[in-house]
C-alpha cells in the first residue's frame, strides 16, 4: 500500500487509519531519513489505540511506553547497530507483552524483520517540504 500525505496532520491521520489493521503482538518497522515523519506516524497509531498525548521520539530513552486500549511500545534504534545491543535494550522482552511495537531506525539492525513473527514495514520518504510518500508492506505470519 502506498499513500501520499501533504501535512503532519495527514500523516498522523493516515497512520491512525492504518492502525486499524494492527493486532496485539504486531511490530511496525520504520525506515526513512531524519525528519521524515516516523514519530508522527507513531502518534497516529497511538491515537487509534486511545493514546491522545505524550508521544515523542525515544531517541535518548531508547523506548517509550504508551498505555492504551492496546499498549504501544515506541523504540528508537538510532544508536543501536547489533543484535547484542538490541538484546541489551530489552527489545525482545516486549514481544511477549501483547502490545504494538513501533521501531524507528529499524534498518540499523540488519535482519531484524526476519527475526519477528508479524511485521509491517513502513517506509516514509520526503517528497517535499511537508509532503510524504508512505509505503506499507506486510510481512510475517498474520498476513
Amino acid at each position: 500500500m502506498i499513500c501520499e500525505t501533504n501535512s503532519v496532520e495527514e500523516t498522523i491521520a493516515a497512520a491512525e487509519k492504518f492502525a486499524a489493521s494492527l493486532h496485539p503482538g504486531d511490530t511496525v518497522l520504520y525506515t526513512g531519513e531524519m525528519g521524515a515523519g516516523k514519530t508522527h506516524f507513531t502518534k497516529g497509531i497511538a491515537r487509534h489505540f486511545g493514546i491522545a498525548e505524550g508521544v515523542a521520539s525515544p531517541t535518548f530513552a531508547i523506548v517509550n511506553e504508551y498505555p492504551g486500549t492496546v499498549d504501544v511500545f515506541h523504540f528508537d534504534l538510532f544508536r543501536i547497530s547489533t543484535f547484542d545491543d538490541l538484546y541489551a535494550t530489552g527489545f525482545f522482552d516486549y514481544l511477549d507483552r501483547g502490545g504494538i511495537i513501533c521501531v524507528e531506525w529499524s534498518e540499523n539492525v540488519p535482519g531484524l524483520a526476519g527475526d519477528l513473527e508479524s511485521v509491517w514495514c513502513v517506509d516514509i520518504a520526503k517528497t517535499g517540504e511537508n509532503s510524504r510518500r508512505i509505503t506499507i508492506e506486510k510481512r510475517g505470519d498474520k498476513a
